[in-house]
């Protein structure tokens, strides 16, 4: 069994979801009836949440016009891509979800408050809608295909905005709901991104949670391939709007997928690929638009590639925050401080490197800067220094090949900078710099290290 999910643009449009249909009907062809799962259509979730927010400074208007906005380009494709009474019925459906939408949205308006539970049912509006549109829309192909509600399926915590799943509920679901549908060959068709309570209050993974619902589903299913179809060829070398010249990875780990995609790497969420390492899937990243193309498979052992790197990743607007203070000093229990501080503000960090008295953390949510720094002051000195950028150079020969860390560095050595990092697991090696020197700094470390082959070991030493 094959999990398939299809991101936005892979559904944005008649034209897209057209194309979705063939890459199944292929599919099905090839290795038997697969589970489909899809995202909200392109820009749909986007609209969602600003219709939200209009509903939440009391513009009622301003929210009902973004949901028509958004009930059109569902009508249109219906329209475009089905007839007589299947075209009538999705429409009927449609319909009942938009004025439910907006009923809720008027009402948050006129209170001018918003829960994380409204929230929830507001932007799972989203993926409700597409995937009762595309199975229709494949049936009409003829290729049998079926709306599951992915509320049924998905079981989860009732942390709104950031659902955490059960995974044993959801197991159990995926084998009453979908395997049935799978060996009836019938395609069973849910949304990505939302679930809901055992008490079947709709929730969300939160953004990108589409790829980590299709991941979640090929675990809970056993599926021998887990599926994600976006608009690239797969992950890429690096973040081509920085660095000219990249190419598509033909395979690369888990854990360097993780690596990349934790620190900025754009194609997959970090969280996706957890379920698929534990059960040792492996996932694919393949292009719907140009679906002939290999794209990249994540596996847990694949050959090491010829280049010394496998790719780069990248993250800007970062803040760096200095904590300096004599009491670090041979003393316990400073840098529990410091991290209940971030803890308390609910702040991730992405780096940290420490001295004798002093540590820097680098931070990308800057909500609770200003708080973070007053408690901080309470114990210590405190700065923090703004438009920083993180580079972070991934790939498994950092830990075979003694000296390509300190080939990398000095690669860099005309770049100031600010900190550097390397985990225990020695895959990927991390600096910070100021945010105007990212793309050449990038361009450096991809042209010396990300395209070259390497005579070194061609197998992966556990």
């Amino acid at each position: 069994m094959v999990v398939m999910k299809f991101g936005g643009t892979s559904v944005k449009d008649p034209d897209a979801i057209r194309r979705l249909a063939r890459i199944v009907m292929r599919e099905q062809d090839r290795s038997g009836t697969p589970v489909v799962v899809v995202s909200a259509m392109s820009g749909g979730t986007d609209q969602l949440l600003d219709a939200v927010t209009a509903a939440a400074r009391g513009d009622g208007a301003g929210a009902g016009h973004r949901i028509s906005a958004i009930r059109d380009r569902h009508r249109q494709a219906a329209t475009t891509l089905l007839s007589g009474d299947a075209c009538d019925d999705v429409i009927d459906t449609l319909e009942k979800l938009w004025r439910e939408i907006s009923a809720l949205l008027q009402a948050m308006a006129v209170l001018r408050e918003v829960s994380p539970r409204s929230r929830d049912a507001v932007v799972s509006a989203g993926e409700l809608a597409t995937s009762r549109l595309v199975p229709a829309a494949l049936t009409a192909t003829g290729l049998p295909a079926r709306y599951v509600d992915a509320r049924m399926v998905l079981v989860t915590s009732a942390d709104h905005g950031e659902a955490r799943p059960e995974l044993t509920a959801t197991a159990a679901r995926l084998h009453e709901h979908v395997r049935p549908l799978v060996q009836q060959g019938v395609v069973p068709l849910l949304g990505g991104f939302i679930g809901a309570t055992a008490d079947g209050i709709t929730t969300t993974l939160g953004r990108g949670g589409s790829d980590y619902s299709a991941s979640l589903f090929g675990a809970g299913l056993h599926a021998s391939e887990i599926q994600i179809w976006t608009d690239v060829d797969g992950m890429l070398t690096a973040d081509p709007r920085v660095v000219s010249g990249t190419r598509a990875l033909p395979t690369l780990s888990f854990a360097e997928a993780s690596e990349l995609a934790y620190f900025g790497a754009k194609v997959l969420h970090p969280s996706t690929i957890a379920p698929a390492v534990t059960d040792g899937i492996p996932v694919r990243i393949l292009n719907s638009q140009r679906p002939d193309e290999p794209g990249t498979t994540i596996t847990a052992n694949p050959p090491l590639p010829a280049a010394p790197l496998t790719g780069l990743a990248c993250k800007r607007d970062i803040t760096v925050v200095d904590v300096r203070s004599t009491m670090m000093l041979a003393a316990y229990g400073f840098m529990r401080r410091v991290f209940e501080v971030f803890e308390r503000h609910e702040t991730s960090v992405d780096v940290i490197t420490t001295s004798e008295v002093s540590v820097s953390i680098t931070i990308e949510d800057r909500r609770a800067l200003a708080a973070i720094v007053a408690d901080l002051a309470a114990f210590a000195e405190v700065t923090f220094e703004q438009d920083m950028a993180l580079l972070s150079a991934v790939g498994e020969r950092l830990r075979l090949e003694p000296g390509l860390a300190s080939r990398v560095l000095g690669a860099l050595d005309e770049f100031p900078l600010r900190m550097v990092s390397q985990a225990g697991a020695r895959r990927n090696l991390t600096v910070v710099l100021p945010q105007s020197h990212l793309a050449a700094a990038m361009a450096r470390v991809h042209e010396r290290f990300c395209l070259l082959p390497a005579a070194v070991p061609t197998e992966v030493v556990a």
